[in-house]
């Protein structure tokens, strides 16, 4: 498996299926993202999202009645490593433009401006989409895995 290069300081911005692939413990992605969470809990960095990870994580939990990983969710936002990013009005604009410039659809949009907004130094995802964005050094996990695969 491929190895996520992390920065030695600065924000680290993760997208919802970072923090579905963590709680859920979703391999070979969890494998990957373990180091992430140890050295944000060292305090080498924290770990940045939108408000709006709170919505998107929490759907499958609540409509499934899993109150055990709808927990796990809630006490992950509340650790002292995660930052989460209210979605004021300025952000709402930040995407808009955002969305108009890149076609990204609007949640994308959102992280994307709340990632610029705190000056992550790293953007960790799953979607290509995030690629339009020339403002931001996106990782891909699946681009991970691909390497290793070619090695």
């Amino acid at each position: 498996m491929g190895r996520l290069t992390l920065p030695s300081t600065g924000p680290v911005y993760l997208d919802a299926s970072g923090f579905i692939y963590s709680i859920e413990r979703i391999e070979p992605y969890r494998t990957l993202l373990e180091p992430m969470w140890l050295q944000a809990q060292a305090g080498q960095f924290s770990i940045v999202s939108s408000d709006l990870v709170v919505l998107e994580t929490l759907v499958k939990p609540l409509r499934e009645g899993d109150t055990v990983v709808e927990l796990l969710f809630r006490s992950l936002f509340e650790a002292s490593e995660v930052r989460l990013i209210p979605a004021t009005r300025p952000l709402w604009e930040e995407a808009a433009r955002l969305r108009a410039e890149t076609g990204l659809k609007t949640p994308d949009a959102l992280h994307a401006a709340a990632a610029l907004h705190a000056g992550c130094t790293i953007f960790i995802t799953n979607d290509d989409d995030f690629r339009r964005l020339k403002e931001l050094p996106v990782v891909v996990l699946d681009d991970l895995l691909r390497e290793e695969n070619q090695v």
